[in-house]
């Protein structure tokens, strides 16, 4: 097992931390045992945000008087500075805490600084000075963000997208955090789901001394999967290597990453989620993604004005309503063959 150094920041924890964004789907009794479960496993770094609609709370009923034992890290994406002081307020209340260890603007789409105008850099060091942070942070989405917020010397952690499937860009912007000392935690380290071979996910990431990944978990058998890396870490082998090179070869070029920038959509249609389907259906097949809900989320699609809003917003510059419209059709093919299957007795999916 390794330990990760979060650059000026000092943290320093096992190599697998918990993203708690996925115990928002769960019920508390459910959330706070994994989350104890984990700590118990190793773990000792979590990361909720302001906007996980119930997560902080569980995080909070999970490590209630053992606040000294792990560290936290949220978010807020307030965009004012009432709001900010709103969002720290309302999360130091759920977290059980007075302080939080690393408070990260969410999901930025600009590197607030300070005399910017907004006043939200000031409101974090105010924040840290009066001792209810400790660390500023941020995540972003758009590279060229990333890139800058880095070279700002102004934040003391980054959370950025890394996976098997980056490229060489984001491989050079983790190289960037630690040559600037800054702490580089990844986010999506399955790409949303598009990984399936977590041992692959978890050699990749070995590579990068500096990175700190955040598996977002939501069931049992996840999170003993992850602990069992804690002490048997999957090695870079030639076997894995060429895997990870087939899937780039597969994956390459216009594939959704489910970032959700390019919301909301003029007419309703679930860009993040629509835009992905077929790699999902294929990817990890599910019955859920059959569901009656599911088949009409993706007949919105028929309704796409093709106004280009969304693509406006894709930091992936994606030609999303052509991407939509190519997993549309692959979506009614799979639904098709599902049917059939049902039809002659096979049960791999439940069609309705």
């Amino acid at each position: 097992m390794r330990n990760i150094t979060l650059g000026t920041t000092g943290i320093t924890v096992p190599q697998n931390a918990f993203g708690a964004l996925p115990c928002q789907r769960v019920s508390q009794e459910e959330a706070v045992h994994l989350l104890r479960r984990a700590y118990e496993g190793g773990m000792r770094f979590f990361d909720t945000a302001r906007g996980y609609t119930d997560s902080e709370g569980k995080v909070g009923e999970a490590f209630d008087g053992m606040r000294d034992k792990v560290f936290i890290a949220t978010k807020t994406m307030a965009k004012t500075p009432e709001k900010f002081w709103a969002d720290l307020e309302t999360s130091l209340k759920n977290l059980r805490t007075d302080y939080i260890d690393i408070y990260q603007f969410h999901m930025v789409d600009q590197c607030w600084r300070p005399g910017d105008g907004s006043g939200m850099y000031e409101c974090m060091l105010e924040a840290k000075a009066k001792g209810l942070i400790r660390h500023i942070g941020a995540t972003a989405h758009k590279i060229g963000v990333a890139e800058e917020l880095v070279e700002s010397g102004l934040y003391e952690t980054l959370q950025f997208p890394f996976s098997y499937l980056s490229g060489e860009r984001e491989q050079k912007l983790v190289a960037s955090c630690k040559e600037h000392n800054m702490g580089f935690i990844c986010m999506k380290g399955l790409a949303g789901g598009l990984i399936n071979r977590s041992d692959a996910a978890m050699a990749f990431m070995t590579q990068f001394d500096n990175a700190l990944p955040i598996w977002g978990i939501q069931r049992e058998n996840e999170l003993d999967e992850w602990l069992s890396y804690m002490e048997e870490t999957p090695e870079m082998t030639e076997e894995i290597r060429t895997y990870i090179e087939s899937e780039k070869a597969e994956l390459a070029g216009n594939f959704c990453r489910g970032c959700g920038y390019c919301s909301p959509c003029t007419v309703g249609i679930s860009v993040k989620d629509c835009a992905r389907m077929s790699l999902m259906v294929r990817r990890a097949p599910s019955q859920g993604w059959l569901s009656p809900h599911w088949q009409e989320e993706m007949a919105k699609i028929n309704d796409c004005i093709e106004c280009g809003v969304c693509m406006t917003r894709c930091p992936y510059e994606l030609p999303i309503p052509k991407l939509l419209r190519k997993n549309l059709a692959d979506y009614e093919a799979v639904l098709t063959e599902a049917k059939k299957a049902a039809e002659a007795g096979v049960t791999r999916y439940n069609v309705e």
